[in-house]
This record gives C-alpha cells, structure tokens and sequence, in this order.
C-alpha cells in the first residue's frame, strides 16, 4: 500500500494553529469540542468510531463498550484525522480492521484514507520531537510500551507501531492474525536476515506460538513478559554465524485472535 505524509504533517499544522506542542492534558471533550465537533460517546453496534459530516455541525461517536481509556483516546484522534484530510466523507464508520496499524490488508481495502487518519492520530498524540525526547537514554522493554502508552495517553499498539516506524530502537515487529503472519517490519537498525514468514504460521520455537496454543491467555506476566529466544527462531543464520540470544514480547487478542510480537537482541 502506498503511503504519504499527508496525515502526520496536518496534525503539526492543527498543533501549530491550536497553539501547543501536545495535547496530553487535555480531555477527550476539550479536545473536540475546541474544534466545534459534536462528541458523542455511547454504545456502537459493530463500530468502534464514527463521523457523520453534516452540513452545518460534524458528529464524531466513539463506543463506550472499548474497556480501555488509551484505545478510546486513539479512536477519537483517528475521527479527527478522517474529519481534517477528507472532507468527502459524510458517513464513515472505523472498527478493528480499519483502526489496526498492521492490518495492511483491510486497511488497504479501505484505501489510503485509513493509514492518513492512523498516521494524524499518531503525530497527533505523540508528537516526534516530544517523543524522542522521552525515550531517549532509555532500554527498550515491555515495561517501556506501558510507561509511553500511560504518558502519551494512546494505545499500545500505536505505540509499537511509532517506535518502529521512527527507527527509535532494533526491533523486529510482528501481526498474526488467525495463527498467520499478515505483516512484519524491521527497524533498519536490526542487522538480520528475515526468513520467509508472510502468510505462514509463526516459527514452532517462538514465543507467539506458545500464545497460539494457550488460546491467546496472557501466559507471561510481570518479569516474564519478554521471553528468550534464539536469533535462528525468527532471523536466517549466514554461512558462518553463530546462533545468539534474542528477546521476544507478545500482545495477543483473543476477541480478534490477533498476536503483536516484538523481538529485540538480547
């Protein structure tokens, strides 16, 4: 799928014009309101946000059933991004599928107008500089994902999906969906080889696989969220390298059956 700049470079023009550098302090309904939208937050049938585009005032609804404040925060900024960068749409609803930064393949289907409005609400929230800033000096780690996603007030998964595409840290990142890998990414900084993964099952070793068949359960906790694995379960081995240590994090969905996988050297 084809990608541009459009989403990230109109959330720094709307930070710019609104005058702050970020948004975190403010609420949900300050935030939308301050743009003259009507926020609606109520139960959805088989939607997760919504625009309604009306001639005079714009709705933006988001599901009250999302158990989680930092999902609900993402899927509202996405709303703002569909409201700035299309102007087009007069009814458009988001769910999983569309909302997923590495479903590539239903968003896709969607066009470009899902990646802008994922890419605003990441620029958005987590503005570059202000995020660089945070993180650096710091190891990378599961704990790390939690402590930004807590600060920046968004999802996990937006988080991931930020750290690797800003090539902040090595790492290696992995959606399965169904038991199949769908996507992967590689920060240009992790030096391997990936084996031929895309539309297969997840290496029997790794620790994705474990979740697969423990029904998507959270089987790691606390400490023993990043588990350790060797360079050969993910990575292509040269001629003459030796096997290494790896690390490996997963989130798993079981509503979705969905795995993000992270896999960093140890």
């Amino acid at each position: 799928m084809k990608t541009n700049n459009r989403g990230k470079n109109k959330a720094k023009e709307i930070l710019e014009e609104i005058g702050f550098d970020e948004i975190t302090e403010l609420s949900n309904e300050d935030l939308i309101r301050g743009f003259g939208i009507i926020y609606i937050f109520e139960q959805l049938d088989n939607a997760d946000g919504k625009i309604i585009r009306g001639k005079k005032r714009t709705i933006i609804k988001v599901n009250s059933s999302i158990p989680y404040p930092e999902r609900i925060r993402f899927v509202l900024a996405h709303e703002l991004g569909h409201f700035f960068l299309h102007d087009k749409l007069e009814l458009h609803n988001d769910n999983a599928n569309t909302l997923n930064w590495f479903n590539v393949e239903n968003q896709a289907k969607r066009g470009i107008q899902e990646f802008e409005a994922n890419d605003f609400a990441s620029e958005l929230l987590m503005p570059e500089r202000i995020f660089r800033e945070f993180i650096y000096g710091k190891y990378f780690s599961p704990n790390l994902i939690k402590e930004l996603s807590v600060r920046f007030k968004t999802s996990l998964t937006s988080i991931i999906y930020r750290l690797i595409t800003l090539d902040v840290y090595p790492l290696f990142v992995v959606f399965i969906n169904n038991g199949v890998v769908k996507y992967w990414r590689k920060s240009s900084d992790l030096k391997c080889w990936v084996k031929d993964i895309t539309k297969l099952p997840p290496p029997q070793d790794s620790v994705a696989t474990e979740y697969i068949s423990e029904n998507y359960d959270f089987i790691y906790k606390e400490e023993e969220k990043a588990q350790k694995i060797s360079r050969s379960t993910w990575f292509k081995l040269g001629d003459y390298q030796e096997d290494s240590d790896f690390m490996e994090y997963c989130i798993p969905n079981r509503q979705y059956k969905t795995i993000i996988s992270i896999i960093w050297e140890a």
